[in-house]
């Protein structure tokens, strides 16, 4: 999955000489973010700004190390006085803003040793489709279906809100129903297309993930999108929904397709997880794993791991014996499964990413295969064409 541009340049160093005659603005630093195609920008004190090019942090050319009088003055040039209030009594503060109309950036402040430290994340205006970030076919397929649970899991920064993203927009495009997403915070913006698309922010819009999953059900919603599953109140509204005739997606943070369904289970406590087995063996239609690695030649690509919930994958769930969903992944491929080496030996075997880099990522980088070329390495040249 390529992020939605080819950001892979540098700040130009007349700009930077520019700035650094003048005050530094939060706004400058945007504009360098933007202009060098990066995906993240950190501001902390005693450092440089420092920006993410290809999954990669950099310091900003030309730029001293900020004070934390800086780092407090660019954080308040970004936020509301409300949620400026919310940071000096103490407490981490998530917002999200449109720059110059060009992108949105979604940010967290938070102090370190008692200073103003902020990373922002920048999110272009364009959703990308399905086809441009790679994601596997099967998806099309759970985006097509009326009812049922769709887990999109990773590390964070792994893109699954871009993936989710895709996925709103297709539906958004495709069909005529009511979409309701609960973000925390609002991340890209869809607009009314053949849907009707609310989103819902949470603390502006609503109290909580619970309160919004709460009041769902009583807002006509076809699609439902839950930014992340965060508590045991936020997961068993989001499979009583599921169960209910809607199609539900949320995220979660896991390392593979099966952690994911350990995670849901064991949110609650013992005496109820045999129900909420059976609960998320009904409600379960697929789970998409993803990491973002660099690209040979510049850029970040993702690897996916995909489960969809057969009745053997349903079986399992209801008895406990998650350990050996990963055996049902990697044998049932014409059912759109396939695990993350698979993906990932792809990508290798392409000439997409090199295969150091896909086994770093992997917890099972004995079953990446090596490409071709490396392979066969011994050979002439023109036998090892042949086999190509």
């Amino acid at each position: 999955m390529m992020l939605p541009s080819c950001w892979s340049r540098t700040p130009s160093g007349s700009s930077v000489a520019r700035m650094a005659k003048t005050a530094l603005r939060a706004d400058d630093l945007l504009e360098q973010l933007w202009d060098s195609k990066g995906t993240d920008l950190l501001l902390t004190p005693d450092l440089s700004p420092m920006i993410r090019i290809d999954g990669d942090l950099t310091r900003l050319e030309g730029f001293g190390p900020l004070a934390g009088a800086d780092t407090d003055r660019l954080l308040r040039e970004l936020i509301s006085k409300e949620q400026g209030q919310t940071f000096d009594a103490g407490t981490e503060v998530d917002f999200s803003f449109t720059w110059r109309e060009q992108a949105r950036l979604r940010g967290n402040a938070f102090r370190v040793k008692g200073q103003a430290a902020l990373s922002l994340r920048l999110i272009p205006h364009v959703i990308p489709s399905c086809e441009e970030l790679g994601l596997p076919a099967v998806i099309e397929r759970f985006a097509s279906l009326r009812q049922g649970l769709v887990l999109v899991t990773g590390p964070t920064g792994s893109g699954k809100s871009t993936t989710l993203a895709s996925i709103i927009d297709r539906i958004n495009a495709t069909r005529a129903c009511h979409i309701i997403t609960i973000e925390d915070p609002i991340e890209y913006v869809y607009e009314h297309k053949m849907a009707a698309v609310n989103q819902r922010e949470v603390g502006d819009d609503t109290a909580s993930f619970p309160r919004a999953l709460r009041a769902a059900l009583r807002e006509d919603p076809d699609v439902l999108l839950v930014g992340e599953m965060r508590d045991l109140e936020s997961i068993a509204f989001a499979l009583t929904i599921a169960e209910t005739g809607h199609l539900v997606f949320a995220t979660l943070h896991t390392n593979d397709t099966a952690q994911a369904l350990d995670r849901i289970v064991d949110v609650f406590p013992a005496d109820r997880q045999a129900q909420i087995r059976v609960q998320l063996a009904n409600a379960l239609t697929g789970i998409v794993y993803q990491r973002l690695m660099p690209r040979i030649g510049g850029g970040i690509v993702a690897a996916f791991e995909v489960l969809t919930a057969t009745s053997a994958v349903r079986n399992l769930v209801k008895e406990g014996k998650t350990n050996q969903i990963r055996n049902v992944v990697s044998t049932q491929s014409q059912d759109g499964m396939q695990t993350l080496e698979k993906s990932l030996s792809q990508l290798v075997a392409a000439g997409t990413i090199d295969i150091e880099t896909a086994r770093l990522v992997s917890l099972f980088p004995k079953e990446i295969e090596s490409p071709p070329a490396a392979v066969s390495a011994s050979q002439p040249e023109s036998r090892r064409r042949g086999k190509r």
